[in-house]
C-alpha cells in the first residue's frame, strides 16, 4: 500500500494493550485511544470517550496534534452508518465508525479491544474496570455480528479492518501483524444492500444517540435477525475469498 494512505490504530484498554507502549509509530498515520488508553502512549492523535467519562481521567494539556472526540463529534458520524442500535453501543465500535467516517482510512487495526474478560484478575491495563460489552444492552446481543457489520461497511469504502492480536476475540476481523496490516482481499460487500434495507425498514434509529432512553421500543428478535444476516454475509464473503 502507498505510504500516504491513512492507517489507523484503535487502542483499547485490555491488559494486553500495554504491549503497544513498546511499538514504533511505524505503520500508523493515526492512533485513536479509547477512554483511558491515552495513558499507554504519549503520541496518540485522538482520544474518543463518552459523555460520562470521568473528568479526573481526562488528559492534561494536549499537544498541537492531539484532539478529543466526544458525542457531539461521533454521534452524527455513527448515525450516517445506521445508528447505535445496528452498529453497537460500545466505544470500540463507535471508534471504528468514527475513524471510518472522519479519517477515510485504508486500514483500521484494533488492539486491546478483543472484548474477552477474565473471570479473575485485572480486566483492564489499569486494574479493574467496567466493560461496556458486559452490559445488558439490546445493541450488544452479538458482538461478533457488530464487528462483521463494521468490517463489511468498511470494505464498501475500500478499508480493511483487522485486529493485531492472536488471542481469543469477539471480533471476527482477521488477525494481522504490524508489518503486514492488509490481510488479503477485502471482504465482498455486495450482499449488504438488502440487510441495510431491512435496517431501514425497522427504523431503529435514535438521532440523539441516546438509544438507551427508548430501549424498550426495540424488539430483540428483530435485532437478532439482523445480526444473523450480518454474520452470514461476512462468513460468505470470507469463504468466497478462500475458494
Amino acid at each position: 500500500m502507498a505510504e500516504h494512505e491513512t492507517k489507523v490504530l484503535i487502542l483499547g484498554s485490555a491488559p494486553s494493550a500495554l504491549a503497544a507502549r513498546e511499538w514504533t509509530r511505524g505503520p500508523f498515520t493515526h492512533i485513536v485511544a479509547i477512554n483511558n488508553a491515552w495513558r499507554i502512549r504519549d503520541d496518540w492523535d485522538v482520544l474518543i470517550h463518552p459523555a460520562d467519562f470521568p473528568a479526573e481521567n481526562h488528559p492534561g494539556n494536549l499537544t498541537a496534534t492531539q484532539r478529543v472526540v466526544t458525542p457531539s463529534d461521533y454521534v452524527p458520524i455513527q448515525n450516517t452508518f445506521g445508528g447505535f442500535v445496528y452498529a453497537g453501543g460500545t466505544m470500540a465500535f463507535t471508534a471504528g465508525y468514527w475513524a471510518l467516517g472522519a479519517l477515510k482510512p485504508s486500514i483500521i487495526a484494533f488492539f486491546g479491544c478483543d472484548m474477552v474478560y477474565p473471570r479473575t484478575g485485572n480486566t483492564h491495563f489499569y486494574g479493574q474496570g467496567t466493560a461496556d460489552p458486559l452490559r445488558a444492552d439490546v445493541t450488544l446481543r452479538s458482538l461478533e455480528a457488530k464487528s462483521a457489520r463494521l468490517a463489511l461497511l468498511a470494505a464498501r469504502q475500500g478499508c480493511h479492518v483487522v485486529r493485531l492480536s492472536t488471542c481469543s476475540s469477539r471480533l471476527v476481523f482477521p488477525s494481522a501483524s504490524r508489518s503486514d496490516l492488509a490481510t488479503g482481499p477485502l471482504p465482498c460487500a455486495k450482499s449488504v444492500t438488502g440487510i441495510l434495507q431491512s435496517e431501514a425498514d425497522a427504523n431503529y434509529v435514535v438521532p440523539s444517540g441516546r438509544y438507551w432512553e427508548v430501549e424498550d421500543s426495540f424488539d430483540p428478535a428483530v435485532i437478532d435477525r439482523l445480526d444473523a444476516a450480518w454474520l452470514a454475509a461476512y462468513k460468505s464473503s470470507t469463504q468466497n475469498q478462500a475458494a
